[in-house]
């Protein structure tokens, strides 16, 4: 365990009075309305109504975040899903056009010019990309599609299926997959395939909603397309489609034939003519599937002594998340599916949620939303809010980077034949997940540049991107899972062209641990020095303060997958 102890720094408010509630808009607006009516007579005033906006956008955050941490917690709660909704319906579409009006007053501020034009360089871009953004008639549509994404998130949390007299959840049939007999793990696998195909006409039916209202979104904006509005709206100032189309081919080119041959070796050490989709999780040689803990408890635990061993801060900072109940990690029915780390703004202090059910991937799931922690625990110093936050594709590279540096210290989970398993697992895992980067982000490209394609044509651009970017499983029989498996990418329905982000990340964090490799302590000392940074330089300023290019083309590609290359040589048993 961490032999440091980790106290926080306790923010209190400089403005807001400590007893403030922000659970109606009526005690909501009242605070915005002053920030609007305040003088501001110099850039040190301009300074310190940003803080105190970030002080109070902070508050309201956090009041929505916790609305929606309780429901995915619980998604078959009707109080739970109501407060969330009535946040999402009743105070956001009012709070929206209050917020532009402050952006505003901001951009128009004539003493903004007084303030560093390096300090808030970013800052400003941001702004002024949103307030390009941003129109009054879109809210309603922003609001519908919330709504959407909390019946998507209802609809996967209530699967569940019966298998050896049991009621299960799909992840709690994970496990399954990874036995050794092979019939168990077809039945499993069938069972929880079929059980998606109940609903897909429901799933679909909200897509072709969520199509249509992006496009209205784009529209509205003034964009020809929802892909140009989706990048500018995801700030993606320092790279266009045409990288991550160059990006989907590098992979194409570098990076799937590796993984067919990773999967070709499995089917041949499995004695199996063709590799089917039960056969990909199991162990290749028979041995018994990975098992690292039986209890949530046994899991927070171990990756607590993970984090020491990376740094003895981060563990201690974990601790402090399992000491304050800033973690919900085990799968139950009516949870949401996925994992993620969200911040309490106000508190400035991480939550993280995943489905644990006891397999090798929910170490790793913990390892990687840890690193998403240590980065608002690295940052929650910064006075500016919004630099509190750094771009997804760096937030990503904080927790890759530390699955991959806490990989080679599973001791209390695994003996050293197990441990040196898992590691292999990571790794080939790695190689096959930007395959399935490049198919994601390709069939979203693919899905707003045809408006008014069919639900058949959909399915056949999915296939096509399959047969493009996939491995060598045989799929012959199952056609309809194969057609409709882009179903359980939630990226795709919540977060529209929120997924090369990890493609961009995992090169960043491999150049961190190719580096670990000869210099450790080098290496984390500058992962944790970038992690301070927050957002408040460009993304390519972020990467190289981690010792990392921002760079994502076949030249970058090509060594980092010699790399992994020659550590699984090295693995073979």
């Amino acid at each position: 365990m961490a032999s440091t102890v980790y106290v926080p720094e306790n923010f209190t408010h400089r403005w807001l009075p400590n007893e403030a509630e922000f659970k109606t808009w009526d005690q909501i607006e009242p605070w915005y309305r002053q920030l609007l009516g305040r003088p501001i007579e110099s850039p040190e005033d301009l300074e310190a109504w940003l803080f105190d906006l970030g002080e109070l956008s902070g508050a309201v955050s956090e009041e929505g975040v916790r609305r929606y941490v309780a429901m995915t917690c619980q998604t078959d709660d009707p109080e739970r899903e109501a407060a969330h909704l009535a946040f999402v319906r009743d105070i956001e579409p009012k709070l929206k056009p209050l917020l532009n009006e402050i952006r505003n007053r901001y951009l128009d501020s004539p003493h903004r010019s007084g303030l560093s034009k390096e300090r808030y360089h970013v800052f400003d871009r941001a702004q002024e990309n949103r307030r390009t953004l941003y129109r009054e008639a879109n809210i309603p549509r922003e609001t519908a599609l919330a709504e959407l994404d909390q019946q998507y998130q209802k609809i996967i949390g209530a699967m569940t299926v019966t298998f050896q007299g049991q009621e299960r959840t799909p992840s709690q049939m994970a496990p399954f997959l990874e036995e050794t007999d092979r019939s168990l793990r077809q039945e499993a696998w069938e069972l929880v395939a079929a059980r998606r195909l109940v609903d897909r006409d429901a799933i679909d039916d909200l897509f072709d909603r969520m199509i249509e209202l992006r496009q209205e979104i784009a529209k509205e904006a003034g964009f020809a397309s929802f892909t140009e509005y989706a990048y500018r709206h995801r700030e993606r100032f320092d790279y266009g489609v045409p990288e991550a189309v160059a990006f989907q081919d590098a992979i194409a080119e570098v990076v799937v034939p590796l993984a067919r041959r990773l999967q070709e070796e499995r089917r041949s050490a499995l004695g199996v003519p063709h590799l089917r989709p039960w056969d990909v999780s199991v162990d290749p040689l028979g041995r018994p599937p990975l098992r690292p803990f039986d209890q949530v408890e046994k899991l927070a635990e171990g990756t607590e002594a993970i984090f020491s061993d990376v740094d003895p801060e981060l563990g201690a900072q974990f601790a402090y998340l399992r000491q304050n109940q800033l973690l919900d990690l085990a799968n139950r029915k009516g949870k949401a599916p996925g994992g993620y780390q969200t911040t309490l703004e106000d508190d400035r202090l991480p939550f993280i949620f995943m489905n644990a059910v006891g397999v090798d991937g929910d170490v790793r799931t913990l390892l990687h939303e840890g690193g998403h922690a240590f980065h608002a625990l690295a940052s929650r110093g910064e006075p500016l809010a919004a630099y509190r936050e750094s771009p997804i594709e760096f937030c990503e590279v904080a927790s890759m980077s530390m699955e991959l540096l806490g990989a080679r210290n599973l001791s209390l989970f695994y003996n050293e034949d197990d441990a040196n398993r898992s590691y292999r697992q990571l790794l080939e895992g790695i190689v096959t997940i930007l395959p399935w980067i490049a198919t994601v982000d390709a069939f979203q490209h693919w899905i707003y540049a045809h408006p008014g394609h069919s639900r058949d044509d959909r399915r056949a651009a999915w296939n096509a991107l399959l047969d493009r970017f996939g491995g060598t499983v045989d799929w012959s029989g199952l056609e309809d899972a194969r057609s409709n498996g882009w179903h359980r990418q939630l990226h795709i329905f919540l977060y529209p062209f929120y997924y090369i982000e990890y493609g961009i990340a995992q090169l960043g964090a491999l150049q961190i641990w190719r580096r670990s490799l000869v210099d450790r302590p080098g290496a984390v000392a500058d992962y944790r020095k970038a992690l301070a940074i927050g957002g408040a330089r460009p993304l390519p300023e972020l990467f190289a303060a981690a010792g990392a290019k921002f760079e994502f083309t076949k030249s970058s590609l090509e060594p980092l997958m010699d790399a992994i290359g020659r550590e699984l040589d090295q693995l073979k048993p």
